[in-house]
């Protein structure tokens, strides 16, 4: 029966500890990922412009 009591022991405590949790408004939450999301497709398409270029580079060298 101890692991029953452990369990019930660990979700009290985990309830506790979530009630201490800031929890971001929905406007921020928002915006960060909003950033997040934009900051990722600018840097992916930096990195694909550098990728064609510089194979192109490499392919005029090898020729």
């Amino acid at each position: 029966m101890k692991i029953f009591e452990k369990i019930t022991n660990f979700i009290t405590e985990v309830k506790v500890e979530m009630q201490k949790v800031s929890w971001s408004a929905k406007d921020e939450l928002i915006g960060s990922t909003t950033v997040v999301i934009v900051s990722t497709l600018l840097l992916a398409m930096f990195i694909g412009v550098i990728d064609i270029v510089l194979s192109r580079v490499i392919g005029l060298i090898l020729r």
